[in-house]
């Protein structure tokens, strides 16, 4: 026995069957389920998805602390700047058991020689590059998940969007089988299995909302807003899907522009400003010094004055001292620091090669999922979507006319939801590997405001 004959039978037993159940159990209506798609979408004054990553940047805590490192470095870069304080220093000495006293008062300025000063701000500096690049680096990389975030929130939206014209589609159909039903032209069945399916669609779309709702919380919290205020969206793949350049120059452009890389070539560059920072730290350094002394004293013997009288030998002596602190770098000459700092530079060196090599990695992998993924979306747009509203038109009619089951028509539909959502995860795959290959290429359309 054929497939088709056993599911002829199947319906005429089901049928009969139906025939002799109480009435109490026959097919209620369908309640009216407002579309909600609506409250989500909107074309003219909803949220761009530039608009959500401006928002994201200037929202996100992670983000501000990090902008607050890049004003401590470069406040740091002014501290390495600035010289050295001079040094006073005070002393005085008085006899015991006499009358001698002295007192001396000192200054002495660092000199700073040896390029030490230089080396210091360049260490400072290249501190600072190194936060910027990093704080670009995050800003690059939450653009791309804004972005992709905004993206599935679309995504949902549609399809909750598809999942309820289908029910309105479903509900009206109902309608068409119950009034046959009333005129005694259809079995009861119809309208019982046309009541399931409408039920079954109306629990999808709660669960496609349930979705749709959980994705513009996520948006929310990424954009730097309460669950409470309200957020639609504006926009839609083809528009947000970006002409892409070729796949040499996008990957030259990100080996000359990614900051994450350029963090890492500046990390080299800091590690050779740290040798240069401790051998100026082990050279000869010197200090000049310059005071004044007061001394008082005198002996325990009498001499005669000018006028002939005896008087103690005993008298005030001012002196202007001066001098030269030398530091000799004898025994530590800051061997460990420099051998430590060359090999940071060494493992920055690795650090480079690496990038390099997992950039051209990111963005031949971004390139061809965007390839595949385009691909796979015309196959949908262009022989799958029409074909399919197609065939579920002509298998509605053949219904109508009674050379198909109610069963055929069901399962169609079935297939053309099942069309009509894989169409839309088409999309958003082809729109997130869009901005994939923007993220890996550090495309400026990426950070658009």
């Amino acid at each position: 026995m054929s497939i088709d004959w056993q599911k002829r039978n199947l319906y005429l037993a089901i049928t009969f069957f139906v025939m002799f159940l109480p009435s109490s159990m026959y097919a209620q209506a369908p309640a009216r389920t407002p579309e909600s798609a609506s409250q989500y979408l909107d074309q003219i004054s909803g949220m761009t998805a530039d608009a959500a990553v401006t928002l994201a940047l200037e929202n996100n805590g992670e983000i501000q602390a990090m902008r607050k490192e890049v004003e401590a470095a470069r406040a740091l870069v002014k501290q390495a700047g600035l010289r050295a304080n001079p040094k006073v220093a005070a002393s005085g000495a008085k006899q015991i058991g006499g009358s001698d006293n002295n007192q001396m008062a000192e200054v002495m300025l660092p000199l700073e020689i040896g390029g030490r000063r230089a080396a210091r701000i360049a260490v400072a500096r290249r501190e600072l590059e190194i936060r910027e690049f990093a704080l670009e680096n995050q800003e690059r990389l939450l653009a791309a998940e804004v972005r992709v975030k905004f993206g599935e929130a679309l995504a949902a939206i549609k399809k909750l969007d598809v999942t309820e014209k289908t029910l309105a589609a479903a509900k009206q159909g109902y309608e068409l089988v119950a009034a046959r039903v009333v005129e005694g032209k259809t079995a009861p069945l119809e309208q019982n299995i046309f009541l399931v399916e409408v039920n079954r669609l109306q629990s999808i779309r709660e669960t496609a909302e349930g979705k749709v709702e959980t994705v513009m919380f996520e948006l929310r919290n990424m954009i730097g807003m309460k669950p409470e205020e309200p957020l639609r969206l504006r926009g839609d793949f083809n528009n947000l899907i970006a002409t892409l350049p070729s796949v040499s120059g996008s990957t030259d452009y990100a080996l000359r522009e990614r900051p994450d890389l350029q963090g890492a070539r500046t990390l080299e560059q800091l590690a050779v400003a740290q040798i240069e920072k401790a051998k100026s730290e082990g050279r000869i350094d010197a200090s000049v010094k310059s005071g004044y002394q007061r001394m008082n004293t005198g002996f325990m013997l009498s001499g005669i004055d000018d006028q002939g009288l005896l008087r103690p030998i005993q008298d005030v002596f001012h002196f202007f001292t001066f001098g030269v602190e030398i530091d000799l770098p004898l025994l530590n000459r800051n061997q460990g620091a420099v051998e430590a700092a060359k090999f940071e530079r060494e493992a920055a060196q690795r650090r480079i090669e690496f990038g390099e090599l997992t950039i051209r990695r990111e963005a031949a992998v971004a390139f061809a999922r965007y390839n595949r993924a385009a691909r796979s979306l015309s196959i949908f747009q262009n022989g799958v979507r029409d074909q399919a509203n197609s065939n579920l038109q002509v298998i509605w009619q053949t219904y109508e006319l009674g050379s198909r089951s109610l069963l055929d028509y069901i399962a169609e539909q079935r297939r053309f939801l099942d069309v009509e959502n894989e169409l839309i995860d088409a999309e958003l795959e082809t729109y997130i590997a869009n901005i994939e290959i923007m993220r890996s290429t550090n495309a400026p359309e990426l950070k658009r405001k």
